[in-house]
């Protein structure tokens, strides 16, 4: 019977080691984390420059940020409408939790795709239709427009300014307006002329406009297009561009004054994170300069440092709200048929601005419809 209490309490110790020696292992040794998984829409081919390439750079911001919390992929070059849905769809079925559309045509694809995934978030950028699990965001490029047109201002010599522009919606209307108003606030004889393309990305048509333009005696031209092709015009015929989305200057080396970006790193990393811990939430966003979502710089090497000086000015008074593109300060602001459209003392509001339909005396040229 001794034996056997011996045996016992010896195969007792055995299995009590055993487990107290290996249970501790599997205990320290949590399931692995699943990233979360974040896709994207482009709408163009993933360029050297442009709308695409800085949505790129903010995917890679993501990554970058938080690492294998995250999974992220891309489809590039997507048509807005039936193919777009189909993209959309495609990657909430392979189990994407965030999916981030970029343009405009995306909005209603996203809307339809949204419907039929619940769990899923979506983030509709620069489009207006919000849903439980659909937030949108936009930029204030307008405030971009104002100081680049102010650079313009100081440095045409013709008092004629192009611009190339793809379709005639708010934001690019916008964009036209902003530019002529800071052309025009330090240069009241400037005047700009606009081609409208009716297509967002096409670097041939965009060549041919901005070609058209110079023959038209603009020495200076901005554009609201996808690619570099106007940058690389005004470069190949000596004359002097507004780079946009992003900076152009290994393009356009030469004829690029200055660059209105676009930064969206932080905000998409800031809304994967909102997904990560559980706080993300529909809304909308409109940020501009004082949020760092548009931000003006890279000067060309032609523009003088008392110029640069003065739109980096303007641009800190636009962050601190002394500066309001779209408020008239010493007299009424007129459309080019001449009807009022901000009174002097006025300031429009984010709901008209957002409407916007007219352009502003100053632009030759009519909203395409």
């Amino acid at each position: 019977m001794y034996k056997n209490l011996v045996g016992r309490a010896v195969l007792a110790w055995t299995t009590t080691c055993f487990f107290s020696l290996s249970s501790p292992a599997f205990a320290q040794s949590p399931a692995p984390q699943v990233p979360l998984k974040i896709g994207f829409v482009y709408v163009t081919p993933v360029t050297d420059a442009g709308w695409v390439r800085q949505h790129e750079d903010a995917r890679k911001a993501v990554d970058a940020a938080l690492g294998a919390r995250v999974k992220t992929t891309y489809v590039e070059n997507v048509a807005e409408g039936a193919d777009a849905e189909r993209v959309i769809r495609d990657l909430a079925q392979q189990g994407n939790k965030l999916i981030f559309t970029p343009s405009f045509g995306y909005m209603e694809p996203t809307m339809k795709v949204a419907k039929d995934f619940p769990d899923v978030k979506f983030e509709s950028v620069t489009g207006y239709k919000l849903a439980p699990n659909v937030a949108t965001a936009n930029a204030r490029y307008y405030e971009g427009r104002y100081l680049a047109g102010i650079a313009a201002g100081r440095m045409t010599k013709t008092n004629v300014a192009g611009y190339v522009a793809g379709f005639p919606i708010p934001e690019v209307l916008q964009g036209i307006n902003a530019f002529t108003l800071g052309m025009r606030s330090v240069n009241p004889n400037a005047k700009v002329r606009v081609v409208w393309l009716n297509e967002w990305f096409d670097p041939p048509k965009e060549r041919d406009a901005a070609m058209a333009l110079f023959n038209q005696n603009a020495d200076v031209v901005a554009f609201h297009t996808g690619s570099t092709a106007v940058m690389a015009a005004a470069q190949e015929r000596g004359k002097m561009a507004i780079a946009y989305h992003s900076d152009m200057r290994r393009i356009a080396p030469d004829a690029q004054l200055v660059a209105v970006t676009h930064q969206w790193g932080g905000y998409y990393t800031q809304r994967a994170k909102a997904v990560l811990d559980g706080s993300w939430k529909s809304g909308n966003v409109w940020g501009g300069v004082k949020e760092g979502m548009i931000r003006v710089g890279d000067f060309g090497t032609k523009v003088p440092k008392a110029v640069q000086d003065e739109v980096l000015a303007r641009q800190n008074d636009i962050a601190a709200g002394k500066l309001q593109p779209f408020r008239a300060v010493a007299a009424d602001v007129r459309d080019n048929e001449g009807h009022v459209v901000i009174a002097k003392g006025a300031q429009l509001s984010d709901e008209q601005i957002l409407k916007m339909n007219w352009l502003v005396e100053g632009v030759q040229g009519r909203v395409s419809r």
